[in-house]
């Protein structure tokens, strides 16, 4: 059964296949969606399938199923082959689950749309080569799908290449496309670099047998130069396919595509990228602690930057990209630390509560019309009762209000900030101000979006709930964000149980062993009085950012509060507006200076002058002597015979000299 695993990405490719050049004959939108949206459910029905019949081998051993051979240059050989263990089964699952989910969406969502059929082709490509990057048991083949979501996420976000978006210097969004294209290629660039250091090291692709080397010549390469190189270049790579400073600007213009696409980006696919390869890779990482220390300041300090900025954004969806780079701060925060089943865990429950997040919001637009700015919503509950209580969820879960999803997630990354060895006390702090920030946004959200008065001009807009396609996929995803925190239920809560219900972690363990051996974790775990006086504060911190939103947000008339903090503050909600001006400080200290040298020296003065000068030149030297000779073409018999007498006086005399 485990050879299945092969068919997982299949299906979607035929999908793209089938679509892709036969889709603009099906006149039928529902026959397109379904053929798109039934590829992803077999695949994650076969995901399910293998996935059970792993556990039934115990689980404990990872298996490799060769496809056939990619490439054989010499001793050099890479196999189109798949990998079998927790970790690929695990983000195979979410991607297959939730991408249906949004597929299914997408049918109500996308109706009317004159591309309907490429819309859904782009899709079912995006998924394929998600699932390659999880699924292969090399560098090689996940890099081929790193490179392909990269063009996927570019063909998904300029989808509505004619339309016009708003944003930084973004005019079309084509231009945001190529601003996720572009960034992306940077750490790119140094992924590439990083598997070349690899195999020159290790001798091989594959990550098994480099795991296996790291871990038997750990002593050598603890700490060691190579080992800090390849890291740090991975990391960096990471940042531009997760969003991370320095590489995070590209994800909150992706909000340019359709929504559906914000969210398969956003929660199931593209995003969690950078969180794959560090966990598949946990060993190389633990063998280089500067790393570790590097990817742990970088993902806190990007969880409260984006978590600042998402105070005052006023786009809905713009509030929930900010949050998604906030939230991927913490993921990479966990896996700093050591905490690599805490950052999985909080992929997973933020893949739910994000995806049911940005659908919701998608079901706010389309039954607003395309509206996008909460000051102009207001007072929805009513028109759309099961989008409210759905985002209703989601928020919670992402506030991390007891009991639900995100609760279980964020904590145990707090905890692991504050405890762990690799933490301290300025990281823990740091996520918790973005921990407080993040409830307090959602809320504000919410009930700008949902309460209050009607705000839009009822006139031209009349608010309906969606069809069931869409509302389907809310109702599931709400379920899963209220009660997937469940699968892994933190210790000192599980500990009241006879059997620690920790399944997550439990699951993922045989994956981190080595990693967590050379960090010096153990796998037992104490009760602490002060993890649950922290669970406590965090629980209170999020109640108290509850309260406040909805004193302040809940009806129009209590806006004069953060209307006055904003009049008494104005420097400081300047440069959240501005969004610390990192963009600005992109274009100004990188964008500008390579357009100008572009312009003003590459093509002005080495191009214009030095090599056309050069061309141009040798054609005005040729023409020159073209002149002068072409003067003794006169046409004249005489002076034709004058000077062929002259000619041969010469010679005469030459020769007799």
């Amino acid at each position: 059964m485990l050879e299945l695993i092969q068919f997982i990405p299949l299906f979607p490719l035929i999908g793209f296949l089938l679509i892709g050049l036969f889709g603009s004959y099906i006149k039928s939108e529902k026959l397109v969606g379904i053929i798109a949206s039934a590829m992803i459910l077999i695949s994650f029905g076969i995901t399910l399938t293998v996935l059970n019949a792993f556990l039934q081998t115990g689980g404990e051993t990872s298996h490799i199923v060769p496809v056939f051979t990619w490439i054989s240059a010499g001793s050099f050989s890479v196999n189109i082959s798949y990998q079998v263990d927790q970790l690929s089964l695990l983000f195979s699952s979410i991607i297959t689950g939730v991408g249906f989910l949004i597929h299914v969406y997408s049918i109500g969502y996308m109706h009317g749309d004159r591309s309907f059929y490429r819309f859904f082709a782009y899709l079912n490509l995006f998924v394929f080569m998600m699932l390659n990057l999880v699924l292969a048991s090399n560098f090689l083949l996940t890099f081929l799908g790193w490179e392909g979501v990269g063009l996927a996420s570019y063909l998904l976000i300029g989808y509505w290449y004619d339309q016009k978006f708003d944003g930084y210097r973004i005019t079309w969004t084509g231009d945001a496309a190529n601003k996720a294209f572009i960034v992306n290629r940077i750490g790119d660039f140094g992924m590439l670099i990083a598997i070349f250091l690899t195999f020159g090291l290790f001798g091989t692709l594959e990550y098994s047998e480099v795991a296996r080397q790291a871990m038997a010549n750990s002593g050598d390469l603890m700490g060691s130069g190579v080992i800090l190189a390849i890291t740090l270049l991975i990391f960096l790579g990471c940042t531009g396919k997760s969003a991370q400073i320095p590489l995070a600007g590209w994800l909150p213009d992706a909000m340019a595509g359709p929504t559906s696409v914000s969210a398969l980006i956003h929660a199931a696919t593209m995003v969690t990228a950078g969180i794959f390869i560090i966990a598949r890779n946990a060993t190389l990482f633990a063998l280089s602690p500067t790393t570790m220390a590097v990817i742990a300041s970088i993902g806190a300090t990007t969880a409260l930057l984006a978590a600042s900025i998402g105070l005052v954004q006023n786009d809905i969806k713009k509030v929930l990209a900010y949050s998604t780079v906030s939230q991927l701060g913490f993921m990479f925060t966990a896996l700093g630390v050591g905490a690599f089943s805490a950052g999985l865990f909080h992929t997973m429950t933020h893949a739910f509560f994000k995806a049911l997040l940005f659908l919701a919001a998608g079901s706010v637009i389309h039954g607003m019309h395309h509206e996008q700015n909460i000051k102009n919503m207001g007072g929805l509950k009513k028109y759309m009762p099961i989008t409210y209580k759905t985002f209703f969820v989601g928020t919670l879960a992402i506030a991390g209000i007891p009991f639900f999803s995100g609760f279980f997630s964020k904590d145990e990354i707090l905890w692991q900030a504050f405890s762990s060895e690799q933490g301290s006390i300025v990281v823990y702090i740091m996520l918790a101000i973005a921990a407080i920030f993040t409830a307090f946004y959602m809320f504000r959200l919410l009930y700008l979006t949902f309460t209050g008065k009607e705000r839009f001009d009822a006139h031209h807009v009349h608010p309906h709930e969606s069809p069931s396609t869409m509302t389907f996929a809310l109702i599931v995803l709400a379920i899963l964000s209220a009660f997937g925190g469940f699968l892994n239920i933190p210790y000192p809560l599980g500990f009241f149980f006879s059997d620690h219900p920790s399944i997550m972690s439990n699951y993922l363990e045989p994956i981190f062993a080595d990693a967590n051996n050379l960090l010096g974790k153990h796998t037992g775990h104490e009760v602490h009085a002060i993890e649950y006086a922290l669970m406590a504060i965090a629980t209170g911190l999020a109640f108290a950012s509850w309260f406040f939103a909805r004193k302040w947000y809940k009806s129009d008339e209590t806006w004069a509060t953060p209307r006055n903090l904003v009049k008494n503050f104005p420097t400081a909600y300047k440069m959240l507006w501005e969004k610390w001006y990192l963009d600005q400080m992109y274009y100004k200290g990188i964008v500008d200076p390579v357009l100008n040298t572009s312009r003003n020296i590459l093509w002005k003065f080495v191009d214009v002058r030095v090599i056309d000068g050069i061309v141009n030149g040798s054609a005005r030297v040729v023409e020159f002597f073209a002149n002068v000779i072409r003067a003794l073409q006169s046409g004249v018999t005489q002076s034709y015979a004058g000077l062929m007498v002259l000619g041969i006086i010469v010679i005469i005399i030459l020769m007799a000299w």
